[in-house]
Order: C-alpha cells, then structure tokens, then sequence
C-alpha cells in the first residue's frame, strides 16, 4: 500500500513543471506575434531585449506579468528607434519645407517651379539651346476663320517680342497654316467658347508670369493706326497697369472714354452723358476701359484673373470691376489715344449660338450677355457686402461693378 502514495504524491511536481513548460511556450509565441505586429518599422536583427526579458523565460517561476513585459518592451523598442534616427547615418531626413507652394511641401525648393511660360520647345539638342528668344509680351485673339484676314493684318503689327496666341471658336486651326507667323503661333481650339472662357482656363498668371503685359483682343479690330511697341512704350511712360488703344470716333463707340483724342498721348479720365457718374473717379467716367481689347499688366492680371467667373463666358460687367484690381484706378486705367484702332462690330462670335423660339442665333447670345451683367454684378456687391459685415465694418451704399 505504501508504492501507490508515492507515486500520487511524485505526480503532481511534475505536472506544474510540465504547466510552466506550455505556459512559458505560449507566452513566447505571443511575444513574437505582438512584437510583429507593433514594430513593423523595427528590424528584429538590431532589436536587443532587455535582460529582464532573458530573464523571465529562464526563470520560470518569475512573477513578471505578460502587460508588464510587454510594456518595457515597447519603451526599449521606442528608445532604440530613437538613438538609431540620430545615429545612423544612412537613414535620409524628411524635408518639408511650409514656405513651398501649396502641395509642393515635401520638395526641396531648388526643385520647384511655381511658374510656366508658353515658349515652344524643340523635342531634340540641348534645352538650354532651345529658345533664340524670350518674348516679354503675349497677345491672344479669340477668332473664327472667316476672319483671317483681319487677324492676318493685326498680327503683322505685333514684333518678335510678342508671343502669339490664338483661341479658335470654329474648331478650324491648321488652315491658318497659310501664314508663316501661325507656325509659330499657340493655337488653342474648343468650339463654340468666348475670349473670356479661354482666359480663365488658359492664362493663368503663373502660365503667363513671363509676359509683362498681356493684350486679349476681340477679332474685329482694325489696326491700320496701331503699332504694339509704340504702345507698350506709352503704357510704360503713363503708369497704366490696365489700359486699351483709343477707339475711332465714327464707329463701334459705345462710351465716350474709349473715345480717341487726337490732341493727346494718354487720357484718364472724360465727361459721360449727365448724371452718369456721381464721382469723376469712378466708371465710366474714369478707372475704366471697355473688354474689346484690353491690355494687362503681369501684377492687374493676376487680380483680374481670379475675378473672371466660370459660368459667365462673356465678360459683361467686368470691364466696371477691372478698377478693384489697382490703385489709385483712376490713375492706372486709362486710354492710349495716339496708338488707335477701329472697332468692325462683326458679330461673328453671335452667330455661334443657337436658333431657339424664332430668334436668330445672335439674339440668344445677346440676351446671355445682358444677364451675365447682372449676375456678375449682384454677385460682386454680396461678396463685398459680406466681407464687410464678417469684419464688423457697416457696408457702403455701393460698392458693386
């Protein structure tokens, strides 16, 4: 009877070994897949666990708990991580530079190039062999082919300082290829699109940051009494950030500033139909010019750019608003009288549109012209409003277009 109560009393020692053994095994393999998953950046060669860790695994009947050792685990880790950043000499550096353009960021800045120009490339040589000259000026017509001519004609006055640029409504482009100076020319094509809906989506001012001034004109211009560095030359002389040659008086005259003076270089400012302008410093009667053939500065373009809208295509309206983008406007806007064109009114881009309830193609486009005015208009006088009202300042009676 006395070998039975050995053996029972031998049994259970080994039965707490065996527990400690499975226990030890399982704790193991829970280190390694927690491991695994917390560190992924940590690369298991260098990671040297503490010795409290060697210690538990050998000691078996340590009273270390599972979070404890995970916890000490992790600080270790942690610590490692962080002597290796300043020590390694191979790990790279993060660049971030908050200065950089929007989105840009994460690049050094030798390497970012905020702005484009439109000088043409060849696809072969040396890039730095590429350009033979660097126009400092970008002129661009919106125009239909039945108006080459005309165009043909106004480009002739443009020099080799100017880059060429044309918008074509028609959707016709390589038979321009008539002319030599087309070769050269940016041709842009979308049907059925005015002048101002090119602008927006074509001139942005860091694609035309290398022109100091930029001319946007309609097709329908006679230049026989124009020539563009004569112009430039006034433009620079008078301080016109904004400006558009004189018109003909006999024909296309809408407003009597646009009106040429033939006793003058420049003029600022002129009398409108009585009442009109109830301050001399305001449109129409000065800070204004019509968007017939406007010519920019780089600096007005840039503000006058961002106030183009999307939707309103035809420009109406904007030509009162053009004073926001300069100051003192009425001194900066202005008309050049002894560099004069005349306005044809050929209302080519009219019959573009669309023959809807018995009118003629050119009568929907007006009225869109005429609405866009007062869009354009209430749009502006709520964005000023607004401001007004978010900085606690009590709104003018007007301050719209």
């Amino acid at each position: 009877m006395a070998k039975p109560g050995i053996l029972g009393r031998s049994s259970v020692p080994r039965s707490n070994e065996g527990m400690r053994i499975i226990f030890s095994a399982v704790v193991g393999v829970m280190l390694g897949y927690l491991f695994g998953i917390s560190f992924p950046t940590v690369n298991i060669t260098k990671l040297h666990f503490p010795s409290s860790i060697v210690s538990y695994i050998e000691d078996r009947n340590s009273g270390i708990t599972t979070q404890t050792l995970l916890n000490h685990a992790w600080t270790s880790a942690a610590s490692h991580k962080k002597n290796n950043s300043v020590s390694n000499p191979d790990e790279i550096p993060k660049i971030y530079v908050p200065t950089n353009p929007k989105g840009a960021e994460t690049l050094p800045p030798g390497i970012v190039v905020s702005e484009t120009d439109l000088y043409l490339r060849r696809l072969w040589g040396e890039p730095s062999e590429d350009l033979t000259s660097q126009p400092k000026y970008l002129v661009t017509f919106t125009v239909g082919y039945s108006q080459k001519a005309n165009i043909d004609a106004a480009v002739k006055k443009f020099s080799e300082n100017f880059t060429i640029m044309l918008f074509h409504y028609d959707g016709r482009t390589t038979e321009w290829d008539e002319f030599e100076w087309s070769k050269r020319a940016i041709h842009v094509s979308v049907r059925k699109q005015t002048k101002w809906w090119y602008a927006k989506r074509f001139l942005h001012p860091d694609v035309v940051a290398r022109y100091d001034y930029i001319f946007i004109w309609d097709e329908d211009l006679s230049v026989e009494h124009f020539n563009a560095e004569a112009y430039i030359k006034l433009v620079r002389k008078h301080g016109l950030e904004i400006s558009q040659p004189g018109l003909e008086p006999d024909k296309g005259l809408t407003w009597q500033m646009t009106k040429r003076r033939g006793d003058q270089e420049v003029h600022k400012v002129t009398e409108e139909r009585p009442g009109w302008c109830t301050d001399p410093h305001l449109p129409p009667c000065a800070a204004f010019v019509e968007i017939m053939a406007t010519v920019f500065s780089r600096d007005a373009w840039r503000c006058v750019w961002h106030m183009i809208q999307n939707d309103l295509v035809h420009g109406w309206g904007l030509d009162f608003a053009l004073r926001k983008c300069v100051e003192p406007a009425h001194e900066k806007i202005g008309v050049v009288d002894s560099q004069w064109i005349i306005h044809q009114v050929i209302p080519s881009l009219g019959n573009q549109g669309k023959a809807e309830n018995g009118k003629a193609p050119g009568e929907g486009v007006r009225a869109r012209c005429r609405q866009e005015w007062g869009i354009f208009q209430t749009r502006l006088a709520d964005a000023e409003k607004a401001y007004y009202l978010e900085h606690g300042i009590t709104p003018p009676k007007s301050t719209g277009a």
